[in-house]
């Protein structure tokens, strides 16, 4: 499963510094990801790479089924007898392929792990995780960061004097 390939996808939209920024803002950048990441690196698997990565977070976010057919028509999956075992191979449509193993992954994903793809909860960050433990009780993309902020306001506002005595 592409698992990381999803996660990276989904986060490509962090906030630095405050600031909303966007690892495919324009079609250098894009390219640029996608082959950090063992992608085709063309305009074509750029455009659907964004769409398909909104049409995802949209559907993280809101916990609604995307608009994704478009990315998975015409994949397809031919299995082979090799070494004494079955072996799957995807064939994977020009132009889409990044798509279309990103919907394949937040496919397989909500199906075998339901709600262990989600969003962050500091309603400050952009950024989602997949959580991996066994109680499903993960917030946060990063303890470290998302986690310490949250747990450090909270305690802020639960100490500070009350401004209105």
């Amino acid at each position: 499963m592409d698992e990381t390939l999803l996660l990276d996808l989904l986060n490509s939209t962090p906030v630095r510094g405050g600031t909303p920024q966007d690892d495919l803002a324009d079609a250098e950048a894009g390219l640029r990801w996608l082959a950090e990441h063992d992608q085709p690196a063309s305009e074509q698997e750029w455009r659907a790479a964004l769409a398909a990565r909104a049409a995802l977070q949209d559907a993280v976010r809101e916990g609604v089924v995307p608009p994704v057919e478009r990315f998975v028509d015409g994949v397809l999956s031919r299995a082979s007898f090799v070494d004494g075992g079955v072996t799957w191979t995807l064939e994977l449509p020009a132009g889409r392929s990044t798509a279309a193993r990103a919907v394949l992954a937040w496919d397989e994903l909500t199906r075998t792990s339901p709600g262990r793809l989600r969003p962050c909860a500091n309603p400050e960050c952009r950024l989602f995780l997949i959580d991996h433990s066994k109680p499903n009780s993960a917030r946060w993309c990063s303890m470290a960061v998302c986690g310490n902020r949250m747990k450090a306001r909270r305690h802020y506002q639960r100490t500070r004097p009350d401004s209105e005595d």
